[in-house]
């Protein structure tokens, strides 16, 4: 009698774990997971040696947490397994290994003492600036778009010696050099926004006031253009304050700059060094919707 109950104990409990798998199947089926396995959600590297840096501490600490998780869950099914109940006597208690409690308690000191400790390095020397930076420019965040102005030094009493300007129907393009040091100084017009270009691997936040945030990175390494967006949410159109950033030699940067200060427009002094003159990686929003004129079934 008790084999028999112990065997349908567990022909019913081999039922349940199946009815939930079942169940967690079903509610996955009607998930959209492409995203997410596309990358497996990792990032897809940097375009500055300070991005380089955080990607390998992210996938170091990624690393570190799949090894943890792995144990943990190894352990915690082989004692489900191994100690499971057979029968209805009172198995042998284990108390008071110290050995193991040792291990428990320095391993996760250990773990968490070197995890600070890479992070505090790389995040001292992605927020370090150096005096003479290559390139100046000064980012005004403002309800729902962004001015670049180019500086002739550091602070706010440097002078702007050209400008980039998004409006409704433009989206701005920042114009910057590859192997170049450049500072970004920030400050915005009304509320918070964030500066962010995703392979940077790296936001700023952008406040009003006389609160100017600054950082640099250390050159570019890669030719090419790149979403930039604010990370911040500002208000309406929040999620349409794109903008992109285009590096590009430093030569044709040079040139670029030449041309805005004889007076030429920022497309007009993209086309003079042989680029696209508008935005490629996103496009202009009509920020004139509202519910009269809002027609769903063309999204505009």
């Amino acid at each position: 009698m008790i084999a028999r109950g112990t065997r349908n104990r567990r022909v019913g409990r081999l039922a349940g774990l199946g009815a939930g798998a079942l169940a967690v199947v079903t509610l996955l089926a009607g998930c959209d997971v492409g995203s997410a396995v596309d990358g497996f959600g990792w990032p897809q590297g940097g375009i500055t040696p300070q991005a380089n840096r955080m990607y390998d501490l992210w996938i170091g600490s990624a690393i570190a947490a799949l090894a943890v998780g792995a144990l943990v869950w190894g352990l915690i099914f082989w004692c489900i397994v191994r100690y499971r109940k057979r029968g209805d006597e009172l198995p042998v208690q284990t108390r008071y290994n110290m050995p193991m409690e040792f291990l428990y308690t320095i391993a996760p000191i250990l773990v968490v003492c070197v995890l600070f400790y890479y992070t505090a390095v790389i995040q001292t020397d992605v927020d370090k600036t150096r005096p003479n930076p290559d390139v100046v420019v000064e980012v005004v965040g403002f309800k729902w778009n962004w001015q670049f102005n180019y500086r002739d030094g550091t602070g706010a009493d440097a002078n702007t010696v050209a400008s980039t300007l998004g409006s409704t129907d433009v989206i701005p393009v920042l114009v910057l050099p590859t192997g170049k040091r450049i500072r970004f100084e920030e400050t915005s017009k009304d509320v918070i926004h964030s500066f962010w270009v995703p392979e940077l691997l790296f936001k700023r936040d952008v406040f009003p006031g006389n609160i100017r945030n600054e950082f640099e990175v250390a050159s570019i390494e890669q030719e090419g253009r790149y979403v930039g967006r604010c990370a911040e949410l500002c208000g309406t159109y929040h999620s349409m304050m794109n903008f992109e950033l285009r590096a590009v030699s430093p030569e044709k940067f040079d040139q670029f700059l030449a041309a805005k200060r004889d007076g030429a427009s920022t497309p007009e002094a993209l086309s003079a060094i042989g680029e696209p003159p508008l935005a490629t990686t996103t496009k202009p929003f009509d920020t004139k919707r509202d519910a009269a004129n809002f027609n769903p079934s063309s999204g505009k």
